[in-house]
């Protein structure tokens, strides 16, 4: 077909919005000439040309949304013409009209960046017994990712995933009525998947939180030290958060199960720990991933989060860059938060809650009431992979290391 459709860029996209042309109607196109940008769920993403050919037509506007597989522009290459009907283009010669009665119309993909990535439709793709299988389950394919060929869902993929009901009513939440001088705030990409997947997430995982205290004297003393060293010597210096991602790794270490996920008949435990991070950004929250990240140095860990960060907020990151964590923590410490209880993010199994560093009187091994730092920490948990001794197991390790920093520098 000559069109070029909206792309499926992310787990989690439904639709992208066109943030820019590249090329006007009229310009020739190369292959791999960047002819659009797209706004994702959790990224500005280029639209890459897969055929050369001339843009004819452009159907969505800059700042305007499309849902995954809508049309988006018509591309025709030499010999072509506008096509006569839904997906089908007009070849000159008798050559290319028998091609055109004759062969099913496909999709051309279109590259990300330096990626492939197939063209996506609006219906779900999945094999006849995956569909028969999610039917007998009462699984709702379209919350599934597929492993067959092109993202295409197959009965291994419905088996391993527990019972995700499709939709069904809901009885309706009255709201007060927007009146004189009250603004109407239309949901952008990543705020629409927040509500989608928050809601998934407390509605069909049983949540239940575990929280602790940590005395964060010493963390404050080391951290003050190792600083004044990296500013001397000209290098960036360390937050608190970087101490409590390497603690958040290294206690996973030790106590694995939290670094898991429920797949229906079975818990999927796994080798390597993908942190992710949750960021806040102009339009709601992504959690870029720090991969393998129980390889990584203090330091490493570091430059990496800042590095994702500062990228997230400007919505460079890479699809792969925010993909496929196993464990996430959350700090709203320098928000002035104490403590909190966060939401899983699904499919993980576990997500730590981190607070500020407060200053208050404490009782020492003397009983003596002296100043003190200290620091709240949440762990809230999916009940089907996680039970509160193996909760509690992974809060002891973390506060061990929090409690005992230079530990997190070997």
């Amino acid at each position: 077909m000559p069109y070029v459709e909206m792309p499926k860029l992310s787990d989690t996209m439904t639709e992208g919005t066109v943030v820019k042309w590249r090329k006007a109607v009229g310009e020739p196109v190369g292959i791999g000439d960047v002819i659009a940008e797209i706004e994702t769920d959790k990224a500005v993403m280029e639209l890459e040309a897969f055929d050369d050919g001339t843009l004819k037509e452009i159907y969505v506007s800059e700042g305007s949304k499309a849902r995954i597989g809508e049309k988006l522009a018509l591309l025709l290459a030499a010999g072509e013409s506008v096509p006569r009907n839904d997906g089908e283009a007009v070849k000159s010669g008798k050559a290319g009209l028998a091609a055109a009665s004759s062969s099913q119309p496909t999709s051309p993909p279109v590259k990300v960046g330096k990626a492939s990535a197939p063209i996506s439709s609006n219906r779900v793709k999945a094999s006849p017994l995956a569909k028969k299988i999610a039917g007998a389950k009462g699984v709702d394919l379209g919350l599934i990712r597929g492993s067959g060929p092109g993202g295409r869902i197959v009965a291994r993929d419905v088996e391993s995933t527990a019972a995700i009901p499709a939709s069904r009513p809901i009885t309706a939440i009255p709201i007060i009525p927007a009146g004189p001088g009250d603004r109407r705030i239309l949901l952008g990409g990543v705020r629409k998947i927040i509500a989608e997947r928050l809601l998934a997430s407390k509605t069909q995982i049983p949540h239940f939180y575990l929280n602790i205290e940590v005395d964060a004297g010493e963390l404050v003393r080391l951290r003050s030290q190792l600083n004044e060293h990296l500013e001397k010597s000209g290098q960036g210096k360390l937050t608190f958060n970087d101490f409590i991602l390497k603690a958040a790794v290294a206690a996973a270490t030790k106590i694995p199960r939290v670094n898991a996920s429920f797949a229906g008949d079975a818990v999927i435990e796994y080798g390597n720990i993908h942190l992710s991070v949750a960021v806040a950004i102009e339009d709601g929250l992504v959690t870029p991933v720090i991969r393998q990240a129980q390889k990584k140095s203090l330091r490493e860990i570091s430059e990496a989060v800042k590095d994702l960060a500062t990228r997230a907020r400007t919505k460079k990151l890479k699809p792969e860059e925010y993909q496929g964590g196993t464990i996430t923590v959350s700090n709203l410490g320098s928000y002035g938060i104490d403590s909190f209880s966060a939401v899983i993010n699904p499919p993980q199994a576990v997500i730590l809650s981190v607070g500020a560093i407060l200053k208050k009187p404490v009782l020492n091994a003397q009983d003596q009431i002296v100043p003190g730092h200290r620091l709240a920490i949440g762990l809230s948990a999916d009940h089907r992979v996680v039970d509160g001794a193996i909760g509690a197991q992974y809060l002891a390790e973390l506060r061990t290391l929090l409690e005992n920093p230079a530990a997190l520098l070997l």
